[in-house]
């Protein structure tokens, strides 16, 4: 049997002060899954510490955690999915 392809999806909206935190304990709990961060047009550093920690980071212009949600389910193919807010 093989791995399952696991991925976290993180949405983000002015999650600075936290993102750097919530990728680190995730790559220390599951170092083979992927980490994903959807900044949701934040207005602060989001985007850059989650791509500093390591995240791969995808830009959503269109507010609402809906619009990110679909997102992320359209842009990243899975086996299984972790969802998690941003905040810690």
């Amino acid at each position: 049997m093989s791995a399952l392809d696991v991925s976290f999806v993180i949405p983000c909206y002015n999650e600075e002060v936290a993102i750097r935190s919530v990728i680190a304990d995730f790559s220390a709990a599951l170092p083979q899954a992927a980490i994903h961060v959807f900044d949701n047009n934040s207005s602060d550093h989001t985007a850059q510490y989650a791509a500093e920690a390591g995240a791969v980071v995808h830009m959503v212009k269109l507010r609402g955690k809906g619009n990110v949600v679909r997102r992320m389910f359209a842009d990243i193919e899975a086996d299984a999915y972790v969802m998690v807010d941003g905040d810690d």
